[in-house]
């Protein structure tokens, strides 16, 4: 059995869509008690689609081994429950609308009065401060404002990038931030607050494109599936029309490219293709001249001549090309009467067997969570 690091944490989260749940099931997934707070209708996720063997994909992917309760806050009662278990909690995490936690008397300097100990995590679109910090925020919004959009798809039109990468990006730095704070708080007792925006995970991730862009003064091109900085990287079109994609990295893999794939040591020492920086000035020509030997083979044929060059190279493979992909690793996880198939976490602990908890149904531990709760409130030494 796995090692479970976090079981005797307490974890509350007030969540709702990706980025929050990918971070609370990071805790889950550790042997963290997480306890869902949903609304009386439920996580907005839980109806994105039915895709997930009658499920939602985005719910079964982000919310297991986690508890529900549904807490409308606005109720004094149902915000008891909630003050109660933040009383015994480690962790709060929340991705509510701004100045939503203050209106309801849980603002964070409030809080931290009350439970040094706590580790808060807010979760927001734009953070606590700065001119956007009331606008409403998803993923694809923060994809375009942040400059991700820009850099994304062909020379004729910008593109999304086809999952929820700035909600992801946002889950992973709060997990970041709380395993951080979680050791801090181990050498010094305090806990801490935390604002992680997605608009500031996703500046972090566009750090080259912004230092290219003020150096050079020009946007970066959009150039599809081909690297902007380095050439050849890229798909290229093969004789059996599929794309197979390369990368060269340094002038020994160039030199083995040309000799060993193309079969042009002439390309080689071609002073148009010299260094790195004239094989991309020359782009269009070198990708003409690649092009018209990989027509004269297959996909499968490239591969391998490549693997022999010891060229990193990959298939531009579909969706459903992955699903049955030989090194896709999977888990099952239970939801409703079933189980549902997903890709595995990547990272491995060697040698022992990670275990997965259910997909919770809205409030479906809700009766027990008011029931253990309700004694914290009805004792006067820990009432709030």
């Amino acid at each position: 059995m796995a090692a479970q690091p976090f079981k005797n944490l307490l974890v509350i989260s007030i969540e709702q869509a990706v980025a929050a749940p990918f971070c609370s099931c990071k805790l889950a997934d550790a042997g963290a008690r997480v306890i869902k707070v949903e609304r009386p209708e439920g996580d907005f996720a839980r109806n994105y689609d039915r895709l997930a063997d009658g499920h939602s994909s985005y719910f079964v992917w982000l919310n297991r081994g986690k508890q529900s309760v549904a807490l409308d806050l606005k109720q004094p009662a149902d915000r008891a429950v909630l003050k109660s278990m933040l009383a015994r909690a480690d962790v709060l995490i929340q991705n509510l609308a701004r100045g939503a936690m203050a209106r309801l008397g849980l603002d964070a300097e409030k809080l931290k009065a009350d439970h040094p100990r706590l580790i808060q995590c807010n979760i927001s679109g734009f953070g606590e401060t700065g001119p956007y910090k009331d606008k409403k925020a998803y993923d694809l919004l923060v994809q375009a404002e942040a400059g991700l959009a820009s850099i994304t798809g062909t020379a004729e039109a910008p593109a999304r990038v086809g999952v929820s990468v700035c909600d992801i990006a946002t889950g992973m730095y709060a997990y970041a931030a709380i395993l951080e704070a979680l050791a801090v708080r181990g050498v010094t007792g305090e806990g801490a607050i935390l604002d992680v925006s997605m608009f500031d995970a996703m500046a972090d991730w566009m750090t080259v494109p912004l230092l290219q862009t003020r150096g050079s003064g020009e946007n970066p091109p959009r150039l599809g599936l081909h690297h902007a900085s380095i050439a050849p990287y890229g798909a290229y079109r093969c004789g059996d029309d599929r794309d197979v994609l390369f990368s060269i990295q340094n002038e020994r893999e160039w030199l083995s490219f040309c000799t060993g794939v193309l079969g042009r040591p002439d390309v080689a020492t071609d002073v148009r293709f010299s260094s790195p920086s004239a094989r991309t000035a020359n782009r269009g020509e070198l990708d003409a001249i690649i092009l018209e030997v990989l027509a004269r083979s297959t996909a499968a044929e490239i591969l391998a001549s490549l693997d022999r060059a010891r060229i990193a190279n990959g298939l531009a493979n579909t969706v459903k090309d992955v699903l049955a992909h030989p090194h896709l690793r999977q888990i099952a996880v239970e939801a409703g009467e079933g189980s549902v198939a997903m890709p595995a976490p990547p990272a491995i602990r060697r040698g022992e067997t990670q275990s997965y908890g259910r997909v919770p149904e809205l409030d479906g531990d809700g009766d027990a969570i008011r029931r253990e709760f309700a004694n914290d409130m009805q004792d006067p030494k820990k009432a709030d």
